[in-house]
């Protein structure tokens, strides 16, 4: 059979790319770093709102198509060596690549370097901007021309402040209980959460103490599952920063993490069966070490399965 497809390489050096910083802690320090090795690179900064934030990417970016690189994410130099191959089923799509999580050695979509259009961000409705469907209120993954890819590229850092990483951990334990952006009962929770999902839950929950505010990060995943799934609260607040940072002003920063992590995780593991490891300093490194080694990337067009 012949294929029809038209094939179209773009080198990624030829197209811009926004640094999108809000109130990462080094946001300053990972921007010089980012320009030294991306001199092209262009910045957006302090827009509230994750399709405020993206919109106003796509507006700064000359190139229809362009690359995004969140504020506590360090990119490897490499990835600007490769090449987009476009062709008709994918030429309309984004492309969200794979971060190494700093905190608990997770490699998947989250913090990871991304590709867009600005067709696509104009005419998207998520988050803040959600058009009412379950889909959008905390997400832009269920959108039909989001395309995750297998390969990874870059080190997100989102453990750079107490507030950070519990925020960090937070968002996960919310957004890992969810089947496609809805809530499932506490009783259909196993049988409807993504098992890989649940695998990434359960690493958030358990792993990092090994890096500063590693404790935070746990405490905050399983805060978020424990909100989402056993309190009365609206798990679409996730996508408001205000909102969490309030949450993290009345109810969590005067909190003893460790202690935080005792007590939920007996709660989850009781009502959800939830496993709970809690690892020492060194099982995180040893756990990491080898969770990491078992990754090969696969070439930058490949998409996750």
């Amino acid at each position: 059979m012949l294929d029809h497809t038209h094939r179209t390489p773009i080198d990624i050096a030829d197209l811009d790319v926004i640094f999108l910083t809000y109130d990462e802690p080094k946001k300053e320090e990972f921007w010089v770093k980012v320009k030294n090795s991306i001199p092209w690179a262009q910045r957006v900064d302090g827009v509230r709102g994750s399709d405020a934030a993206h919109k106003a990417a796509g507006e700064v970016s000359s190139t229809d198509r362009f690359i995004l690189i969140d504020g506590d994410n360090l990119p490897d130099p490499s990835f600007f060596n490769l090449q987009l191959i476009l062709d008709d089923t994918n030429r309309n799509c984004v492309f969200r690549w794979k971060a190494r999580n700093h905190i608990n050695g997770l490699i998947y979509g989250n913090g990871g370097i991304s590709s867009w259009t600005k067709e696509f961000v104009a005419n998207m409705r998520t988050h803040e901007a959600t058009d009412g469907r379950t889909e959008s209120l905390v997400e832009f993954c269920f959108e039909p021309n989001y395309w995750a890819m297998h390969d990874c590229y870059s080190t997100t850092y989102p453990n750079q402040s107490p507030f950070q990483a519990w925020r960090a951990g937070f968002r996960e334990g919310v957004k890992m209980c969810l089947d496609r952006g809805a809530r499932p009962a506490a009783s259909e929770f196993k049988e409807r959460v993504h098992n890989r999902n649940l695998d990434r839950l359960t690493i958030w929950q358990n792993v990092g103490l090994d890096v500063d505010q590693g404790a935070w990060a746990i405490a905050g995943a399983k805060q978020g599952t424990w909100k989402t799934m056993l309190a009365d609260w609206n798990y679409t607040l996730v996508q408001d920063f205000a909102e969490l940072e309030h949450l993290w002003n009345t109810e969590v920063k005067m909190q003893d993490p460790l202690e935080m992590i005792d007590h939920l995780g007996q709660d989850l593991h009781y009502h959800l069966d939830l496993p709970m490891s809690f690892m020492t300093v060194s099982q995180s490194r040893f756990f990491k070490h080898h969770y990491r080694s078992n990754f090969v990337n696969q070439g930058i067009m490949t998409r996750d399965q």
